[in-house]
């Protein structure tokens, strides 16, 4: 009760005077807080103005697209042809499709506001402008350092030696040596040169490129076994070098000490370019190798230190091959001749086999389409150019883009003999390709056809025929078990070159050694048991390919492998050389089978040649003729 009454007694006056605590006391609130609020409810009322004003707009750009002429924007479809249809060119960027669309009316004043303030410009450009500068003209064809076909032969190489010496002759003076093979194969290609002689030079007057007689200096060289210098001093007036030129004496040696002489015509004339503050270049002319590579790397060496150009005119290399025959001709005769071209790399690296059953001649005169190792080495090192101007090659020609990956190693013998070194396949694939280039390794083309008036004939000429294959496997088996060597290496060879080259040296031992087992097995077969005709007027047997192997399975697990390799080459390296002759080893099958024929046999058995009287007589006439020229025609002729 007394609880109570105490709180009652509390007074009126007592509770008015107690202040308020409510959070509505704005006494109490701190200033920043204040401001907070206001500047909330500024930022409600303009995000408010906004949303108004983008609804607005909206609105208007709907309009607006809905009232567009669309036959304003249709493609012009000859552009549409150019730009193509389904390209990028259709699809707007990000910026430009968020751009805002203006209406048709504010496009059509601004393009008349456009039209009348703004005037055609004349054109900047006159006819000097779009001239070419003379240096332009004259500037050589950057092929520089590698093998050029120029259309026209020696015509066309001698073209483009003329803008070579107009631009080496628009730098300084200018020295420039030519070196003539004096072999009797190049008479024809001299003469041409010496035809064409002056008009180079008249050309050269008319490009500028010489500013007075002393600009440009000639001088004239021939090598054989041994280097002649031509003129003794260089020249300016070129009527005396032509004569020159055509007075050179013919070399029927076979030598030709190219490099050699290069070294020769250096040294005679070097202190003559230094004093002179001269450029010079020297000019190869011939149509083979070169039988002196052991001096081409201090040939290369002395022209590169002293800035010297070489070029060289000359032929195509045989694919894999040193030497390809050929023919010159003197006195109105074709000459048979054998002529050391090649090879395109520093050692042969196909093997040399023949293609049993069919004629090969094709595939001996293959071309590599470069040019020798040594001389187009020595022209890429010194930024010449070695010019094809003619390919002795009869059989098939091979695109520069599909050949673009199987460029041969222009790199120093040496780097050469390293890479034989480090790896096992290349090492024994140029073993290889050297042990068939020998003559004591020759591999026998086989006899296909055999008289058989009588069962004896028949014996007597299978027996020869048996003979020089007798030991046709033992070599065979000897060449397989040396690129077997080479196996694990085979997976590290990186250029498609050298494993052409790896496999197809493999899968023809291969299918030449079944073919050999095959072709012994049916020889001994027919010896022992002989066949009889079924058209009695026959009175000869002849192999013939056939699909059917006839050994042990040995030999049927070669031809597995042969085959194997040999169609690899042609997925692999299409329109490349390999691929040519992988598909020509197997245009054939493997295995043989008898035929019977008709052959024109004397009572002997022996197969009769009818003469031809006028083919002897045309012969007899042509030995004399060369007889008294000196030339041995017996055998072919080495030039």
């Amino acid at each position: 009760m007394s609880v109570v009454n105490s709180a009652r007694d509390v007074h009126v006056d007592e509770i008015v005077d107690v202040e308020p605590q409510s959070w509505l006391n704005m006494k109490e609130v701190p200033a920043w807080f204040i401001s907070l609020g206001v500047h909330l409810l500024l930022l409600l009322v303009l995000a408010s103005i906004t949303r108004i004003t983008l609804l607005d707009s909206e609105h208007a750009i709907i309009s607006s697209i809905e009232e567009l002429d669309q036959s304003v924007y249709d493609i012009d479809p000859t552009i549409q042809d150019v730009v193509g249809s389904s390209g990028d060119t259709q699809m707007l960027s990000p910026s430009m499709s968020a751009a805002p669309q203006t209406s048709r009316e504010q496009q059509e004043a601004l393009q008349n506001q456009l039209e009348s303030e703004i005037e055609t410009p004349e054109p900047i450009f006159n006819d000097e402008l779009t001239q070419p500068a003379k240096e332009e003209l004259m500037a050589s064809v950057e092929v520089t350092g590698e093998t050029d076909r120029p259309e026209g032969g020696v015509a066309g190489a001698i073209d483009r030696l003329t803008l070579e010496i107009a631009a080496a002759a628009k730098e300084k003076q200018l020295l420039v040596v030519w070196l003539f093979d004096v072999s009797p194969s190049v008479s024809k290609r001299r003469n041409e040169i010496a035809d064409r002689f002056e008009n180079v030079y008249k050309q050269l007057g008319i490009l500028n490129a010489t500013e007075n007689e002393n600009s440009l200096k000639t001088a004239v060289a021939a090598f054989g076994a041994t280097t002649q210098i031509v003129t003794k001093d260089p020249v300016s007036d070129v009527k005396e070098v032509v004569s020159q030129i055509r007075s050179i004496k013919e070399d029927t040696s076979g030598d030709e000490n190219v490099f050699a002489a290069v070294n020769t015509v250096t040294k005679r004339w070097l202190r003559y370019k230094k004093v002179g503050r001269r450029n010079m270049m020297i000019i190869v002319v011939t149509d083979e190798a070169g039988s002196d590579m052991q001096n081409l790397e201090t040939t290369i060496r002395d022209a590169k230190r002293n800035g010297i150009k070489c070029y060289v005119v000359g032929n195509a290399s045989p694919f894999g091959r040193r030497e390809v025959m050929t023919t010159f001709e003197v006195d109105g005769y074709d000459i048979p001749a054998i002529a050391e071209t090649g090879p395109e790399t520093v050692m042969p690296e196909r093997i040399k086999l023949p293609f049993w059953g069919q004629n090969d001649y094709d595939a001996r005169q293959l071309s590599s389409g470069y040019g020798p190792y040594a001389l187009t080495r020595l022209c890429a090192e010194t930024n010449g150019i070695y010019f094809i101007t003619q390919d002795d090659s009869k059989g098939a020609k091979f695109e520069a883009a599909d050949m673009r990956a199987y460029h041969p190693d222009y790199i120093p013998i040496r780097d050469y003999e390293g890479k034989l070194q480090k790896n096992a396949a290349k090492a024994v694939l140029v073993k290889t390709a050297a042990a068939t280039q020998l003559s004591k390794r020759r591999f026998p083309t086989p006899t296909l056809q055999f008289p058989a008036s009588s069962d004896n004939v028949l014996r007597q000429a299978i027996t020869e025929a048996q003979k020089p294959v007798s030991e046709v496997d033992y070599g065979l088996n000897e060449l397989q078990v040396m690129l077997e060597q080479g196996l694990n290496d085979r997976k590290k060879i990186s250029e498609p070159r050298w494993r052409a080259n790896y496999d197809l040296a493999l899968g023809r031992v291969l299918a030449t050694r079944v073919r050999a087992f095959g072709y012994n097995t049916v020889l001994a077969e027919m010896k022992s048991n002989p066949k009889s005709f079924e058209n009695k007027a026959n009175n000869a047997w002849r192999l013939v390919p056939s699909k059917e192997v006839r050994s042990s399975p040995f030999v049927r697990k070669l031809s597995k492998q042969a085959t194997e390799l040999l169609n690899g080459i042609i997925d692999d390296h299409p329109g490349t050389p390999w691929a040519y002759l992988a598909a020509k080893e197997m245009n054939q099958p493997l295995g043989w089978e008898w035929k019977e024929m008709k052959m024109n046999l004397d009572a002997k058995g022996n197969r009769v040649t009818k003469p031809n009287p006028r083919f002897e007589e045309e012969q007899r006439k042509r030995n004399e003729a060369l007889k008294k020229r000196g030339i041995d025609t017996s055998k072919p002729l080495k030039i």
